[in-house]
């Protein structure tokens, strides 16, 4: 049954599904050795998927200054490898993680107690657009390559503003479309990758836009120390280039999805990723927020 519902995903073009769906049937099919990562990566310094992925996830704690004295919030956390993995190398005081994918919440949990970090990380059913926390409740908000599911990430973005403190930061690892100007050619090859990626991964349409669109958002929601920088060259290349040298990774996927994944390693990845962009975005909450006017 799960076979047939993944042969329908991945290969009929008018099926799509919504996020929560598309987790469920994937399960926990990870390439990645001795854990289940479901992140790209980031391969700046790294030689094989787990250690990519670790990465990853310091790059973004880096990227917040996480630390001992943080309440940290994450949003979309898979099955809580990053979690486990910033409660270790950076001992937060505590992480709480949300998820809307509830076998994915279930098994992070055992995971997560496994790792005996159980007193630290608390993960719970729920939306990055409408946490069930209280106001003024984090010093960090990040979300690992999640934010693009996110309906909307405007939204996402509002309720991070809501549930931070002042001086709280938000950091992002996000997938963006990417606009290159170039050849009709070259203008298709990044629609067509745009496309597939969003219609296949739920990604709404409200929900694609560039990098200038995507910093302008964030400071009109009243962020301040707004930066949105391009990883892509040391994401999508590197994988594919990894995943070409290594094909016995994909074994660990199930027989329906290594299929799209070894056609994909048989094409150039500059036409497999055309319109995907890769980001890390940081962003924090103002000391002190300007009161409103008052009416005249």
């Amino acid at each position: 049954m799960r076979s047939l519902s993944l042969a329908n995903w991945v290969l009929n073009p008018f099926q799509s599904m919504g996020t929560e769906q598309i987790y469920d049937l994937i399960g926990r099919d990870s390439p990645a050795t001795g854990a289940l990562w479901l992140n790209l990566g980031y391969w700046k310094q790294a030689d094989d998927l787990t250690t990519a992925c670790e990465a990853l996830a310091t790059l973004v704690a880096e990227t917040a200054a996480m630390s001992h004295d943080d309440d940290v919030v994450d949003c979309g956390f898979g099955f809580g490898d990053q979690d486990i993995w910033w409660a270790l190398n950076y001992a937060p005081r505590s992480i709480v993680g949300l998820n809307i994918t509830q076998s994915h919440v279930m098994h992070a949990r055992q995971r997560v107690e496994e790792s005996g970090v159980d007193d630290t990380v608390d993960l719970r059913v729920g939306s990055a657009t409408a946490m069930p926390l209280e106001a003024a409740s984090a010093s960090v908000v990040v979300a690992l390559e999640s934010a693009f599911h996110f309906d909307t990430r405007e939204a996402f973005f509002d309720e991070a503003y809501r549930v931070l403190r002042p001086g709280g930061r938000l950091v992002i690892a996000d997938i963006l479309p990417r606009y290159e100007p170039g050849s009709c050619l070259r203008t298709a090859k990044q629609r067509l990758s745009w496309r597939l990626t969003a219609n296949k991964f739920a990604i709404p349409a409200a929900n694609a836009y560039p990098v200038e669109h995507y910093t302008t958002l964030l400071k009109d929601r009243g962020y301040e120390q707004v930066a949105v920088e391009s990883i892509r060259d040391d994401v999508y290349r590197p994988l594919h280039a990894f995943l070409r040298r290594n094909p016995q990774t994909m074994t660990r996927l199930h027989p329906v999805l290594r299929l799209p994944a070894r056609l994909a390693m048989l094409l150039d990845p500059d036409d497999v990723f055309a319109g995907l962009d890769y980001v890390i975005a940081q962003a924090v909450k103002p000391q002190a927020t300007t009161p409103p006017a008052a009416p005249n």
